[in-house]
């Protein structure tokens, strides 16, 4: 009963986040994975330009990478997608950086976007949170080196939820961070410690 309740207010949710408009420098259609009712949430930065296009996020190359890390840990794609819930620091295209890659999300846009991610925390008090990115690991823990929150697994409090954080590296095909150690090494053990989730354990096809 109190899932079904959820599922009706997470579909209320995302429908009324898919008319958001409210940053004028972003492209829509904004970007979601849809109402799933989960204890875990995935947090990105924010998509790329074929994700509005593809209608899902982590639908190109990072995705490529990141559900390879899932796989590897015993979900797949389509069962991650089924199962985790999909966020992100801001759902909308931000356009291209005139020096290269995507820009980044302004701290306005941030702002106008965190409210999204407020109520999902409440509708949904998730037991895990991986942040996958420095934007969005700066969203749960303060300011630090890769090299000292990947691998870690902090119990935090936000929004008047308790919940276990498991950061990840942007898993982006320009990045060499996870290619060698330490990154390699510490996104293995990060992976390790998501495997191990007690929430990780019920959709998980690994021993």
């Amino acid at each position: 009963m109190i899932r079904a309740k959820q599922l009706k207010l997470i579909e209320s949710h995302v429908k009324k986040l898919r008319t958001c408009a409210m940053c004028p420098e972003m492209f829509g259609p904004v970007v979601s994975g849809g109402p799933v009712v989960s204890e875990i949430i995935l947090v990105g930065q924010a998509p790329g330009d074929k994700e509005p296009k593809l209608g899902r996020p982590f639908a190109w190359t990072a995705g490529k990478n990141l559900f390879k890390w899932m796989a590897s840990i015993g979900v797949d794609e389509p069962t991650f997608r089924a199962s985790v819930y999909m966020a992100a620091v801001c759902r909308c295209f931000p356009g291209k950086n005139p020096k290269g890659g995507d820009r980044v999300p302004s701290d306005p846009e941030i702002e106008n976007c965190s409210g999204w991610m407020e109520k999902e925390i409440q509708l949904l008090e998730p037991k895990l949170i991986i942040p996958v990115g420095k934007l969005a690991i700066s969203q749960f823990l303060p300011d630090a080196p890769l090299v000292e929150t990947i691998g870690q697994q902090p119990r935090i409090e936000k929004y008047g939820v308790k919940f276990d954080i498991v950061p990840l590296p942007h898993p982006s095909g320009a990045s060499t961070w996870y290619h060698t150690d330490p990154g390699k090494s510490l996104t293995r053990h990060a992976l390790a410690l998501i495997a191990k989730h007690p929430s990780w354990k019920k959709i998980s096809s690994a021993d």
